[in-house]
């Protein structure tokens, strides 16, 4: 399964359980990776992306946590970026629970933990 793949179910779960739990209305993605055409990456720079953010963001305030950011990455392979690493380290410091998930299974898990802390 694809990081992409695993994210799609992820915003399909989340979709469905939104009745249980209404804050996964806010859960969303940012998207900082993938190929860009250079005209595209350059605008996108200029306008503000930078590399290393997490993937995705629950801006729910849960258990002392700010809010809940995720870099998701496959089940199997897949690893953290410097840039990653130091995003990931830099919004903990700042309140937000911010984690690495390996796959759909770990990410709902972690959703779930941090909805229900």
């Amino acid at each position: 399964m694809t990081e992409n793949q695993a994210q799609a179910m992820l915003f399909d779960w989340a979709a469905y359980n939104a009745w249980k739990y209404p804050e996964l209305k806010l859960l969303h993605s940012i998207p900082n990776g993938g190929y860009r055409p250079p005209k595209t990456a350059a605008i996108l720079k200029a306008t503000g992306v930078k590399a290393g953010v997490p993937d995705i963001c629950l801006p729910v305030a849960r258990g002392g946590y700010n809010g809940l950011y995720i870099e998701l990455k496959r089940p199997s392979g897949g690893y953290l970026s410097s840039a990653q690493e130091i995003w990931l380290d830099n919004l903990s410091k700042q309140g937000y629970r911010a984690v690495c998930c390996k796959g759909f299974e770990a990410a709902r898990d972690e959703l779930l933990t941090y909805l229900n802390s």
